[in-house]
């Protein structure tokens, strides 16, 4: 199954919109050093617990230590976890062994062809990789969020030399999803400020963008 997570999920109403529409996965964001769709810690429990299975229910963390990792997915009672900076090395077998049953994401940002071998390297301790569009090394961390598409032929190469799903995240909206599908291959897409308009989630934009995957999947299936 092709998956679609609708991230920065800001309310329950917004979450229930995005599975009517087709979302098979919710991304709630915790605090971050930049971007949007930040919500507080306990509306993030209050919407994850109030979502059932099969919708998969993604915290977005800028924590970098198993510790601190392992404690926001316990507090915010989710299934996935989305690490969104780069993890000091040996930290994700720690990670794993404290939370066996969630599933971990790790996203890498995709910046150039070192970042296609750090996504080669770390895809065997994860369960999932998410290519996005960001700037870990910035003097204030762009970790996801920034409506920016990057050079998909670098996804490309990643889908192709990885045995793990990958979800293509960046900048994807109505008008282009299509061709990134087409391109890149992965098994599912990530998408936030392209759904949106002035910050709410946009019933029209999410429809579109829906009958948009819909058309690209069909094509590639």
């Amino acid at each position: 199954m092709f998956r679609i997570k609708t991230c920065c999920i800001a309310s329950l109403d917004e979450a229930r919109l995005a599975i009517r529409h087709g979302a098979t996965d919710l991304g709630l964001v915790a605090a971050m050093p930049s971007g949007v769709g930040t919500i507080p810690d306990e509306r993030i429990t209050e919407i994850a617990r109030a979502i059932e299975p099969p919708t998969r229910r993604f915290l977005l963390t800028a924590e970098t230590t198993a510790e601190g990792i392992a404690e926001a997915v316990e507090r915010a009672g989710v299934d996935t976890v989305q690490i969104v900076d780069r993890l000091p090395a040996g930290t994700h077998a720690p990670l794993r062994e404290r939370l066996p049953e969630t599933t971990l994401v790790q996203v890498v940002h995709m910046r150039g062809e070192p970042d296609v071998e750090a996504a080669g390297e770390v895809a065997p301790l994860v369960d999932e990789l998410l290519l996005d569009t960001g700037n870990p090394d910035a003097r204030t961390k762009e970790l996801g969020g920034t409506g920016r598409p990057h050079d998909w032929s670098l996804s490309a190469a990643v889908v192709a030399s990885v045995d793990c799903p990958v979800y293509l995240a960046g900048g994807l909206r109505p008008d282009n999803v299509e061709a990134a599908i087409a391109r890149v291959r992965p098994a599912g897409v990530d998408l936030c400020n392209g759904i949106r308009t002035d910050g709410r989630l946009d019933e029209s934009k999410l429809v579109a963008f829906m009958a948009a995957v819909r058309r690209a999947t069909s094509s590639i299936s």
